[in-house]
């Protein structure tokens, strides 16, 4: 989608908002704009939060169809010897892959974690050198995962802010995650050589209960983490996600984070272009065909801050009167640039609904035995 941050956004970053944590960052979703910002590249453990990324790799996996909800992920040794949280899976106890999401995204487990790694990658090494790669194609520089669950271990780092970077991608990209990471309480099912237990499940985010617009999205706490949450809530349109690094208790931690959050709806007004001007076909000059269709890149999004008459929006098309074959479908036709008090906010492409090669002598000698025969 275009990000169309909000350039006056990183002015927001000394805005009046008191916490308590020494690294924070409030982010919009779908425009990805920073409205605050504390020490948010401070490098520091991620505790559990780390999971925001396995889950990405997962929905990744059940994206390209490689695995399926439905599929059936059997506890190795190595999975149910994790420490932490945890959801007591047992070597060969078998889970969907369904429920294993929600272990993890509920109760934040390790073990579910684990095991979802070996499942996908086949060891949680492999597994761990795809989440780094995923995470520097998110542009994520100040992190580095050495485990998929987030037990303390040297080298293994993040920020704030690249934290803000993977929440967005997951709930952006896979929205269905808010299904597992809004639930409260939940029974699963272990299934073992020793027959059937029922085990509950609660969430280790208190926000779902304590905050009103909350949709996720994960907690993680350790002794060198301390107590950490990367918290998204929506209103009136608005996704915002409140990330809170290093704080003393988890009081803090989720009163830092419901702080930030109540800061953004207060000042968020989120413009959404569902009209844009309607695109007129291109003359195709020396093609195979003389007209081509136009379309745009996606929906311009703005995030103001700054009280603005977002009625005051001026679009303006900026488009060839004519274009010379070949045309590659995909690639950029024009741009539809938006103003405010005549300051450009951000831009989105149009670009070419279709390929025209260019014409050949062969096809001129075929449109005028065409025309010729039609006389």
């Amino acid at each position: 989608m275009p990000d169309a941050s909000n350039p006056d956004a990183a002015s927001d970053a000394s805005a009046p908002v008191a916490l308590s944590a020494p690294s924070a960052l409030l982010m919009e979703a779908s425009t990805g704009t920073i409205i605050y910002e504390k020490d948010a590249h401070s490098i520091l453990h991620p505790a559990s939060i780390t999971k925001i990324m396995t889950l990405i790799l997962i929905f990744d996996a059940l994206d390209t169809q490689k695995i399926s909800l439905d599929d059936v992920v059997t506890v190795s040794e190595h999975a149910a010897s994790m420490g932490g949280s945890q959801v007591f899976l047992e070597p060969g106890e078998t889970q969907t892959v369904d429920t294993m999401i929600k272990c993890i995204s509920v109760a934040s487990a390790n073990d579910a974690c684990v095991a979802m790694a070996e499942f996908i990658a086949g060891s949680e090494d492999a597994f761990v050198a795809q989440m780094n790669e995923r995470a520097a194609g998110l542009g994520m520089k100040d992190t580095n995962f050495v485990n998929c669950c987030g037990l303390d271990v040297d080298n293994h780092m993040t920020s704030a802010y690249d934290v803000a970077l993977m929440s967005r991608e997951l709930i952006t990209k896979y929205p269905q995650i808010h299904n597992y990471s809004t639930i409260w309480m939940e029974n699963i099912t272990h299934v073992t050589k020793k027959g059937s237990s029922e085990f509950g499940l609660t969430n280790t985010n208190k926000l779902i209960k304590q905050y009103a617009y909350a949709t996720g999205l994960k907690t993680g706490s350790t002794g060198l983490a301390k107590y950490c949450v990367s918290a998204t809530a929506e209103k009136d349109n608005i996704k915002l996600i409140a990330v809170i690094m290093a704080a003393p208790d988890y009081k803090v931690r989720f009163a830092d984070a419901s702080a930030l959050l109540d800061y953004g709806f207060s000042i968020c007004r989120l413009y959404q272009d569902t009209t844009p001007p309607a695109l007129p076909e291109l003359s195709v000059r020396g093609g195979t065909d003389k007209k081509v269709s136009l379309s745009y890149e996606g929906t311009f999004s703005y995030l103001d801050t700054a009280g603005n008459d977002l009625n005051l929006i001026e679009k303006k098309l900026s488009l060839p009167e004519e274009i010379k074959a070949p045309v590659t479908q995909g690639k950029e036709a024009g741009t539809l640039y938006y103003t405010l008090n005549e300051k450009e906010i951000g831009s989105i492409r149009v670009l070419y609904d279709t390929t025209i090669p260019k014409a050949t002598y062969q096809d001129y000698f075929r449109k005028t035995l065409t025309y010729f025969f039609s006389l």
